[in-house]
Protein backbone atom coordinates (compact mmCIF):
# COMPACT_ATOMS: atom_id res chain seq x y z
CA UNK A 1 0.00 0.00 0.00
CA UNK A 2 1.14 3.55 -0.67
CA UNK A 3 0.60 6.83 1.15
CA UNK A 4 -2.07 9.15 -0.24
CA UNK A 5 -1.30 12.84 0.21
CA UNK A 6 -3.82 15.56 1.15
CA UNK A 7 -3.47 19.04 2.60
CA UNK A 8 -5.37 18.42 5.84
CA UNK A 9 -5.49 14.62 6.17
CA UNK A 10 -2.85 11.89 6.37
CA UNK A 11 -3.63 8.48 4.86
CA UNK A 12 -1.01 6.02 6.03
CA UNK A 13 -0.72 2.27 5.31
CA UNK A 14 -0.22 -0.07 8.25
CA UNK A 15 0.59 -3.77 8.40
CA UNK A 16 -2.13 -6.33 7.85
CA UNK A 17 -4.19 -4.56 5.20
CA UNK A 18 -5.05 -1.59 7.42
CA UNK A 19 -4.95 2.10 6.50
CA UNK A 20 -5.02 4.94 9.04
CA UNK A 21 -6.81 8.13 7.99
CA UNK A 22 -5.79 10.95 10.32
CA UNK A 23 -7.35 14.41 10.54
CA UNK A 24 -4.30 16.67 10.50
CA UNK A 25 -5.18 20.20 11.65
CA UNK A 26 -4.04 19.77 15.27
CA UNK A 27 -3.53 23.50 15.82
CA UNK A 28 -7.25 23.98 15.10
CA UNK A 29 -8.31 20.83 17.01
CA UNK A 30 -9.02 19.32 13.58
CA UNK A 31 -11.97 21.65 13.11
CA UNK A 32 -13.76 21.40 9.79
CA UNK A 33 -13.03 23.82 6.99
CA UNK A 34 -13.85 23.18 3.34
CA UNK A 35 -10.41 21.70 2.64
CA UNK A 36 -10.80 19.16 5.45
CA UNK A 37 -14.28 18.13 4.28
CA UNK A 38 -13.06 17.55 0.74
CA UNK A 39 -9.90 15.75 1.88
CA UNK A 40 -11.82 13.37 4.16
CA UNK A 41 -14.17 12.39 1.33
CA UNK A 42 -11.24 11.90 -1.07
CA UNK A 43 -9.18 9.96 1.48
CA UNK A 44 -12.02 7.52 2.18
CA UNK A 45 -12.97 7.19 -1.48
CA UNK A 46 -9.39 6.33 -2.41
CA UNK A 47 -8.99 3.96 0.56
CA UNK A 48 -12.24 2.23 -0.36
CA UNK A 49 -11.00 1.85 -3.95
CA UNK A 50 -7.56 0.55 -2.90
CA UNK A 51 -7.49 -3.28 -3.18
CA UNK A 52 -4.72 -3.52 -0.58
CA UNK A 53 -6.80 -1.67 2.05
CA UNK A 54 -9.18 -4.04 3.83
CA UNK A 55 -9.99 -2.00 6.95
CA UNK A 56 -9.60 1.65 7.98
CA UNK A 57 -8.75 3.38 11.27
CA UNK A 58 -10.12 6.94 11.51
CA UNK A 59 -8.60 9.28 14.11
CA UNK A 60 -7.38 12.81 14.78
CA UNK A 61 -3.90 14.23 15.31
CA UNK A 62 -3.24 16.00 18.61
CA UNK A 63 -5.66 16.84 21.41
CA UNK A 64 -8.98 16.33 19.62
CA UNK A 65 -10.66 14.04 17.14
CA UNK A 66 -12.59 16.90 15.53
CA UNK A 67 -13.92 20.08 17.17
CA UNK A 68 -16.71 20.57 14.63
CA UNK A 69 -17.09 23.57 12.34
CA UNK A 70 -14.09 25.92 12.18
CA UNK A 71 -15.91 29.05 13.31
CA UNK A 72 -12.86 31.21 12.55
CA UNK A 73 -13.21 30.32 8.86
CA UNK A 74 -16.99 30.37 8.72
CA UNK A 75 -18.31 32.57 5.92
CA UNK A 76 -22.03 33.20 5.55
CA UNK A 77 -23.13 31.67 2.21
CA UNK A 78 -24.24 34.25 -0.34
CA UNK A 79 -26.74 31.98 -2.09
CA UNK A 80 -28.64 28.73 -1.71
CA UNK A 81 -26.35 27.20 -4.35
CA UNK A 82 -23.27 28.07 -2.30
CA UNK A 83 -24.84 26.76 0.92
CA UNK A 84 -25.95 23.53 -0.74
CA UNK A 85 -22.49 22.96 -2.20
CA UNK A 86 -20.99 23.22 1.31
CA UNK A 87 -23.52 20.88 2.91
CA UNK A 88 -23.16 18.35 0.10
CA UNK A 89 -19.41 18.33 0.81
CA UNK A 90 -20.20 17.37 4.42
CA UNK A 91 -22.55 14.61 3.30
CA UNK A 92 -20.08 13.28 0.71
CA UNK A 93 -17.68 12.55 3.56
CA UNK A 94 -20.42 10.70 5.45
CA UNK A 95 -21.29 8.60 2.42
CA UNK A 96 -17.65 7.64 1.98
CA UNK A 97 -17.35 6.60 5.64
CA UNK A 98 -20.72 4.98 6.26
CA UNK A 99 -21.63 3.60 2.84
CA UNK A 100 -18.16 2.64 1.62
CA UNK A 101 -17.37 -1.09 1.49
CA UNK A 102 -14.49 -1.14 3.99
CA UNK A 103 -15.08 -1.41 7.77
CA UNK A 104 -14.08 1.72 9.69
CA UNK A 105 -12.71 1.64 13.24
CA UNK A 106 -12.93 5.02 14.96
CA UNK A 107 -10.15 5.96 17.39
CA UNK A 108 -11.88 8.90 19.07
CA UNK A 109 -9.45 11.07 21.01
CA UNK A 110 -10.29 14.27 22.89
CA UNK A 111 -13.30 16.29 21.76
CA UNK A 112 -15.75 15.12 19.10
CA UNK A 113 -18.08 18.07 18.53
CA UNK A 114 -20.89 18.59 16.01
CA UNK A 115 -19.70 17.21 12.69
CA UNK A 116 -16.83 15.50 14.50
CA UNK A 117 -19.30 13.66 16.71
CA UNK A 118 -21.22 12.75 13.54
CA UNK A 119 -18.07 11.20 12.07
CA UNK A 120 -17.59 9.18 15.27
CA UNK A 121 -21.17 7.88 14.92
CA UNK A 122 -20.47 7.04 11.27
CA UNK A 123 -17.68 4.61 12.22
CA UNK A 124 -18.57 0.92 12.30
CA UNK A 125 -16.61 0.33 15.51
CA UNK A 126 -16.07 3.59 17.45
CA UNK A 127 -13.46 3.14 20.18
CA UNK A 128 -13.30 6.13 22.53
CA UNK A 129 -10.42 7.19 24.74
CA UNK A 130 -11.37 7.48 28.41
CA UNK A 131 -10.89 11.26 28.37
CA UNK A 132 -12.85 11.84 25.14
CA UNK A 133 -16.14 13.77 25.12
CA UNK A 134 -18.79 14.56 22.55
CA UNK A 135 -21.83 16.74 21.97
CA UNK A 136 -24.06 18.20 19.26
CA UNK A 137 -24.32 22.02 19.48
CA UNK A 138 -26.06 22.46 16.12
CA UNK A 139 -29.61 23.31 17.24
CA UNK A 140 -28.30 25.98 19.62
CA UNK A 141 -26.36 27.47 16.68
CA UNK A 142 -29.47 27.68 14.46
CA UNK A 143 -28.24 24.95 12.12
CA UNK A 144 -28.93 21.25 11.75
CA UNK A 145 -27.07 18.00 12.11
CA UNK A 146 -25.73 16.09 9.13
CA UNK A 147 -23.99 12.74 8.79
CA UNK A 148 -27.24 10.72 8.78
CA UNK A 149 -27.30 10.93 12.59
CA UNK A 150 -31.06 11.59 12.51
CA UNK A 151 -31.30 7.96 11.38
CA UNK A 152 -28.25 6.36 13.02
CA UNK A 153 -28.48 7.89 16.50
CA UNK A 154 -32.09 6.81 17.31
CA UNK A 155 -31.13 3.29 16.22
CA UNK A 156 -28.26 3.36 18.71
CA UNK A 157 -29.80 5.08 21.75
CA UNK A 158 -33.57 5.16 21.16
CA UNK A 159 -35.71 8.06 20.03
CA UNK A 160 -36.11 9.80 23.39
CA UNK A 161 -32.39 9.85 24.17
CA UNK A 162 -31.63 10.95 20.60
CA UNK A 163 -33.99 13.90 21.12
CA UNK A 164 -32.08 14.85 24.27
CA UNK A 165 -28.73 14.63 22.53
CA UNK A 166 -29.77 16.54 19.40
CA UNK A 167 -32.15 19.18 20.82
CA UNK A 168 -30.41 20.01 24.09
CA UNK A 169 -26.77 19.55 23.13
CA UNK A 170 -25.75 17.92 26.42
CA UNK A 171 -22.09 16.98 26.79
CA UNK A 172 -21.28 13.30 27.28
CA UNK A 173 -18.11 11.62 28.46
CA UNK A 174 -16.85 8.36 27.02
CA UNK A 175 -18.20 6.23 29.88
CA UNK A 176 -21.74 7.55 29.32
CA UNK A 177 -21.45 7.07 25.56
CA UNK A 178 -20.43 3.45 26.17
CA UNK A 179 -23.48 2.95 28.39
CA UNK A 180 -25.72 4.49 25.73
CA UNK A 181 -24.30 2.35 22.92
CA UNK A 182 -22.64 5.20 21.00
CA UNK A 183 -19.14 4.01 21.88
CA UNK A 184 -18.32 0.39 21.07
CA UNK A 185 -15.47 0.29 23.60
CA UNK A 186 -13.68 2.73 25.92
CA UNK A 187 -9.96 2.29 26.55
CA UNK A 188 -7.19 4.20 28.35
CA UNK A 189 -5.93 7.13 26.29
CA UNK A 190 -2.47 5.61 25.88
CA UNK A 191 -3.92 2.38 24.48
CA UNK A 192 -6.33 3.96 21.98
CA UNK A 193 -4.32 3.69 18.77
CA UNK A 194 -3.03 0.18 19.51
CA UNK A 195 -6.54 -1.07 20.32
CA UNK A 196 -7.94 0.47 17.14
CA UNK A 197 -5.18 -1.01 14.98
CA UNK A 198 -5.61 -4.46 16.55
CA UNK A 199 -9.33 -4.47 15.81
CA UNK A 200 -8.77 -3.18 12.27
CA UNK A 201 -6.26 -5.96 11.59
CA UNK A 202 -8.80 -8.49 12.86
CA UNK A 203 -11.44 -7.08 10.50
CA UNK A 204 -8.96 -6.96 7.63
CA UNK A 205 -8.27 -10.67 8.06
CA UNK A 206 -11.95 -11.56 7.45
CA UNK A 207 -13.25 -12.39 3.94
CA UNK A 208 -13.77 -9.09 2.13
CA UNK A 209 -16.95 -10.20 0.36
CA UNK A 210 -18.83 -11.09 3.53
CA UNK A 211 -17.54 -8.04 5.42
CA UNK A 212 -18.71 -5.74 2.63
CA UNK A 213 -22.12 -7.42 2.52
CA UNK A 214 -22.53 -7.28 6.30
CA UNK A 215 -21.74 -3.56 6.45
CA UNK A 216 -24.11 -2.79 3.57
CA UNK A 217 -26.95 -4.90 4.99
CA UNK A 218 -26.69 -3.64 8.56
CA UNK A 219 -26.74 -0.03 7.37
CA UNK A 220 -29.79 -0.75 5.23
CA UNK A 221 -31.80 -2.55 7.91
CA UNK A 222 -30.69 -1.52 11.42
CA UNK A 223 -31.40 2.19 10.93
CA UNK A 224 -34.16 3.91 9.02
CA UNK A 225 -33.46 5.09 5.46
CA UNK A 226 -29.98 6.65 5.60
CA UNK A 227 -30.28 8.12 2.12
CA UNK A 228 -33.54 9.89 3.01
CA UNK A 229 -32.02 11.14 6.26
CA UNK A 230 -29.07 12.61 4.36
CA UNK A 231 -31.40 14.40 1.94
CA UNK A 232 -33.63 15.85 4.68
CA UNK A 233 -30.62 16.89 6.77
CA UNK A 234 -29.12 18.64 3.75
CA UNK A 235 -32.26 20.73 3.15
CA UNK A 236 -32.50 21.69 6.83
CA UNK A 237 -28.81 22.58 7.10
CA UNK A 238 -28.91 24.70 3.93
CA UNK A 239 -31.80 26.69 5.41
CA UNK A 240 -29.83 27.20 8.61
CA UNK A 241 -26.70 28.38 6.81
CA UNK A 242 -28.75 30.93 4.85
CA UNK A 243 -30.11 32.56 8.02
CA UNK A 244 -27.83 35.45 9.14
CA UNK A 245 -28.60 34.54 12.76
CA UNK A 246 -26.50 31.42 12.26
CA UNK A 247 -23.34 33.39 11.55
CA UNK A 248 -23.80 35.46 14.70
CA UNK A 249 -24.27 32.35 16.83
CA UNK A 250 -21.33 30.49 15.28
CA UNK A 251 -18.96 33.40 15.88
CA UNK A 252 -20.15 33.67 19.51
CA UNK A 253 -19.85 29.92 20.15
CA UNK A 254 -17.10 28.79 22.47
Amino acid sequence: MSDFTYATVRSVPEDGGVRRIVLNRPGQLNAMNRALLDDVARAFDEANADPATRAIVFTGEGRAFCAGDDRHEHAHPESEEEARDLVEAIQRATRAISLGPKPVVGAINGWAVGGGFEWAVNCDFPIWAESAKGFFPEVSLNIFVTGAVTSLLPAMVGLLKAREMLFLGERYDAAELLRLGVAWRVVPDAALQDEALALARRLAALPALSVRAMKRTLNATAASDIHRALALETDATVAGFLDPETTRRLKAFA
